[in-house]
């Protein structure tokens, strides 16, 4: 069931949130050691928020639109009272005391925050393990990754283990495991939800976005987590209809630009040619469908700068007290921030505006970009990252991920829709970038581009054969080195901490 189809049973009276709450954890129970998805989880409480939500919907009373449905956070975002350990053995016993504004008001709403999803060691990376929750597995083949930093979020909703998920995206965090694993996921505009814990509060390349099986799902969830906070100083104030009445846009009206490579990225010639044959059963529903030049400007080195001095403000004192608690990515981020001059700075700022005013450029002439999400298909996940595309080796652990980070550059909102299978036989992403600040156009365009999915077997979402999966050969949570704890509290002799991020 969508979360849409849930929420309607609880208003008609044909479902109730306890019963759907013991449907998730059975399936939970299932598979979830399978694939490792889920970290730390509070299952008391939540039974006792679904016993509330159920006598609020028989009085029909309900605290919002969202009462008792359960949900998973991903794990770098604060919840308060349950264990948030963003993957790193630095904050393994960290209990945040408030919520992070996008998950209060999914509470606010009537969320259950059931469960934490796993993630890379603070996010670094495109695999989502750790040494605090090991590693997760992706529910069409729990021996390859499901993407990151996301990666949990991602391999719960595909499990159908949760009906919706937060994420966050800097280079492609929520749009790769969305990808990778058959699901929806949206990065916004940087002023649609407020990130207050953004290390740098006014560069807006990371964003934080809703995760979802279905556009209709992700959109209810989007107008719940939208809204403003005065530490983030990019946001803007929500209006509450701002996603609740979206234009009406049709594909035959539709212009649209499409690129293979994100001006040469390095790309396996398998997902190219699978790209471009979902660009031939698109061409004939659109009104236009042609090449767009995307080479917008040294769009790597930019984002190396940027990503730099964020990890580099986040993470260097820490590292700096305490080096062995942190893993080789972390490190590796913070050392390239170092060897970086303001003259660096300055130039990587000044080439982002420059990005973005060429894609303005280019959006004059189309309604939305099509793209591959991922350029290969998911590997194991024993392997850090993709280390050569193409005979191409990637220099740096994340630049397989040029794909998703250059769309990050460009300013607008960006979607991963699912669209069938790669010949190898796991879910294939289709990226589609909007123009800046066209939030409203771009999950209206996503929609019709749903309905136009779903019609054939080739491109619609594909669905993991859950009873058929077994354990990952390798044990997913081999790469611990503390036990996780799943009662939504840490080991007792840890201390707890609070991160950056």
């Amino acid at each position: 069931m969508t979360a849409c189809d849930v929420l309607a049973g609880f208003r008609s009276g044909t479902l109730s949130p306890v019963d759907y709450l013991s449907a998730c954890l059975d399936r939970i129970a299932t598979v979830n050691p399978k694939i490792n998805a889920l970290a730390a989880m509070d299952v008391a409480r939540a039974r006792a928020q679904a016993q509330s939500a159920t006598a609020r919907w028989q009085a029909g009373q309900p605290k919002g639109p969202l009462d008792g449905l359960p949900i998973g956070v991903k794990d770098l975002q604060d919840t308060k009272g349950l264990l948030t350990t963003h993957g790193s053995i630095a904050a393994r016993g960290n209990v945040p005391d408030r919520d992070l504004p996008m998950v209060a008001r999914l509470r606010a709403a009537g969320a259950i925050v059931l469960a934490k999803t796993n993630v890379p060691e603070l996010g670094a990376g495109g695999n989502s393990r750790n040494p605090v929750w090991g590693a997760t597995g992706n529910p069409f083949d729990p021996n390859l990754i499901a993407g990151g930093s996301s990666g949990g979020s991602a391999a719960a909703l595909a499990a159908e283990l949760l009906p919706l998920c937060t994420g966050s995206d800097t280079g492609g965090s929520l749009r790769i495991p969305a990808a990778l694993c058959g699901i929806v996921g949206y990065r916004p505009s940087v002023d649609v939800i407020a990130h207050p814990t953004r290390p740098l509060g006014w560069s807006g390349i990371s964003v934080l976005g809703p995760m979802a099986r279905t556009m209709d799902d992700l959109i209810l969830m989007l107008g719940i987590c939208q809204g403003y906070d005065p530490d983030d100083p990019l946001s803007v104030a929500g209006a509450p209809d701002r996603f609740a009445a979206l234009p009406d846009i049709r594909l035959r009206d539709l212009r649209i630009g499409y690129s293979p490579d994100f001006g040469s990225a390095a790309i396996a010639p398998e997902i190219r040619q699978t790209f471009l044959e979902r660009i031939d059963l698109i061409r004939p529903h659109v009104r236009d469908c042609r090449p767009a030049d995307l080479a917008l400007g040294d769009m790597d080195r930019c984002f190396d700068i940027l990503r730099a001095e964020s990890f580099l403000s986040a993470f260097a004192e820490a590292l700096d007290r305490t080096p062995a608690a942190y893993g080789p990515h972390i490190a590796a981020n913070v050392a390239l921030g170092r060897s970086m001059t303001l003259a660096d700075r300055a130039w990587a700022h000044a080439e982002q505006t420059r990005i973005l005013r060429r894609f303005n450029a280019l959006m004059q002439r189309f309604d939305v970009i099509l793209l591959p999400t991922a350029p290969v298909s998911p590997f194991p996940w024993t392997q850090s990252h993709a280390q050569v595309i193409d005979g191409q080796e990637m220099d740096i652990y994340y630049r397989w991920l040029a794909l998703a980070y250059r769309g990050s550059l460009a300013g607008g909102p960006a979607i991963t829709l699912p669209c069938g299978r790669d010949p190898g036989g796991m879910p294939f992403g289709m990226q589609i970038l909007g123009a800046a600040r066209g939030d409203q156009a771009l999950l209206a365009s996503a929609r019709a581009f749903e309905r136009l999915f779903a019609q054939s077997p080739t491109t619609a979402r594909p669905r993991p054969d859950l009873a058929a999966i077994a354990p990952s050969r390798i044990d997913l949570r081999s790469i611990v080195t503390h036990p996780p704890h799943l009662d939504g509290q840490g080991p007792r002799d840890a201390p707890r901490v609070k991160t950056a991020v």
